[in-house]
C-alpha cells in the first residue's frame, strides 16, 4: 500500500542520443517558373503621340518665355541699380564741395575782409580737383603747349614777339579728361607770331620806279 504522505521518487530522465531524435522539417522553397524572354515590342519604350509631342513642345516654349521675361526684369533692375549706384558715386565727392560753398557765402555776408573771402574760394577750387580726381576726372594744361585741335578750341589768336606762332599764350576755359576721353577742349588763344611792321597805305599805292629811277608817265598822259 503507498504511502501518501512518503510519495516515491521520480524516475530520472534519461538523455535520448540525437540519432533517436526525429529531425526537423525544413519549410519547402516555392519554386518561381522562369520569366519569359521579352519581346522587342514589349521592351522599346512607347512612341508618343503627335498631340503629345506639341504640347510638350508648347510647354517647353511657355517655360523658356517665362525664363526670358524674368531675365529681361532681372537685366533692368542691374542696369538701374548700376547706374543709381554710379550716379551717388560721382555726387557724394561734390557734397563737401556744397558746404565749403555754404560756409564761404556766409562768411561774405557777415565779413568785409576781402583776402578772408579769396582763401576760401582757393580752398573751394582745390576741393573741386580733389573731387574730380576721385572720379578721374584731370585737367589739362594748355598754356605753353602747342595748338591740338583735339584738346583746344581756338577763339582768337594774338601777335607775340616772344612766343612762337602756335602756341597757346592763355586760356579762357580749361580742358577736362576722362582716362582718355576729352570732356572738354579748353577755349584758347593762339599766338600768331611775331607782329608784321605796319606799312603806309600811300606808300603802297605808289607806282614803282622805272628802270633809271624815274617814275613813269601815266597811260592816259598826252604826249607833246
Amino acid at each position: 500500500m503507498k504511502d501518501p504522505k512518503n510519495p516515491p521518487p521520480e524516475p530520472e530522465k534519461v538523455p535520448v542520443p540525437d540519432a533517436e531524435k526525429e529531425p526537423e522539417k525544413t519549410p519547402e522553397k516555392e519554386t518561381v517558373p522562369p520569366e519569359s524572354p521579352k519581346t522587342e515590342k514589349e521592351t522599346a519604350p512607347k512612341e508618343p503621340t503627335t498631340e503629345e509631342k506639341l504640347a510638350a513642345l508648347a510647354n517647353q516654349y511657355l517655360y523658356l518665355q517665362a525664363e526670358y521675361q524674368n531675365y529681361r526684369k532681372r537685366v533692368a533692375k542691374d542696369l538701374a541699380d548700376a547706374r543709381q549706384n554710379a550716379i551717388a558715386d560721382t555726387l557724394t565727392p561734390f557734397l563737401t564741395v556744397f558746404d565749403y560753398l555754404s560756409m564761404a557765402d556766409n562768411a561774405a555776408v557777415k565779413s568785409d575782409n576781402v583776402e578772408s573771402i579769396r582763401q576760401g574760394l582757393k580752398m573751394i577750387i582745390d576741393q573741386f580737383f580733389r573731387a574730380f580726381g576721385e572720379i578721374g576726372v584731370a585737367p589739362v594744361e594748355s598754356v605753353g603747349q602747342a595748338f591740338d585741335p583735339q584738346l583746344h578750341d581756338a577763339v582768337a589768336k594774338e601777335a607775340s614777339e616772344s612766343i612762337p606762332e602756335g602756341t597757346v599764350i592763355r586760356e579762357w576755359s580749361r580742358a577736362f579728361k576722362l582716362g582718355d576721353k576729352v570732356l572738354r577742349p579748353a577755349r584758347v588763344v593762339v599766338s600768331s607770331g611775331a607782329p608784321k611792321p605796319e606799312t603806309d597805305p600811300a606808300e603802297e599805292n605808289a607806282p614803282s620806279p622805272g628802270e633809271n629811277g624815274e617814275n613813269p608817265a601815266p597811260e592816259n598822259a598826252e604826249a607833246k
